[in-house]
């Protein structure tokens, strides 16, 4: 059995659609880029801001970029955390695995740490986490869990679980296990493509498997 789960936070805990996408468009018009539609937005929840805006907007001028990135975090620290949705039957699923299990359990998202807290306290769920680690520009998510491992937040005996390709990917750079999620912004082929030991389809099977 695992030592640790490590849990992305978006598309894997709670569905962050409504603040990502309003915030993505409040900060491309406020510096002079045209809204776009939701679904361009929602294909690049996951990877890192600095990421999403250079695949928007197309450019690389860092400047613009970090401009993009703290008017986005402005309105997202103000409002858009907590359009947040938690996964229906997640708290009780993340509750039952911290009661029955071993395992200790965290959290490693690209979102800044600051702002994962405050959704997990929204959801009333922090306290059953270890730790929470959080990225930031230029940190990608297998550098975040290959510090993770470093430090001795977790051990090689640890289980990534997320909804897209670079959580999966992330976990594997670093030799640990991973596991897939379907209701999240990944799709099947994507997670299947990086060979995870498990692919859940609902929450309730993460219970089932670990608990």
């Amino acid at each position: 059995m695992y030592e640790y789960i490590v849990f992305d936070l978006d598309g894997t805990i709670s569905d962050p659609k409504e603040g990502i996408v309003k915030s993505f468009n409040h900060s491309l018009v406020l510096n002079d880029f045209e809204e776009v539609e939701s679904k361009q937005i929602e294909k690049l929840i996951g990877p890192p801001l600095d990421y999403a805006f250079e695949q928007i907007t197309g450019t690389k001028d860092k400047n613009r970029i970090n401009k993009l990135v703290n008017s986005y975090r402005k309105r997202y620290a103000e409002i858009g955390y907590a359009e947040n949705i938690i996964y229906k039957d997640m708290a009780s699923v993340l509750t039952k695995i911290h009661r029955n299990s071993n395992i200790k359990m965290g959290v490693c998202t690209s979102k800044r740490e600051d702002f994962a807290i405050k959704i997990l306290e929204l959801f009333e769920i922090k306290n059953l986490f270890a730790f929470i680690n959080g990225g930031d520009i230029g940190i990608q998510k297998w550098q975040q869990i290959k510090t993770l491992i470093s430090s001795g937040t977790i051990s090689e005996n640890s289980i990534m679980v997320g909804d897209r390709a670079v959580d999966l990917v992330a976990a594997h750079k670093n030799g640990i296990s991973s596991a897939g999620v379907l209701w999240g912004y990944g799709s099947e082929s994507e997670l299947t493509t990086e060979k995870p030991k498990h692919i859940f389809s609902q929450p309730q099977e993460l219970v089932e498997h670990f608990a």
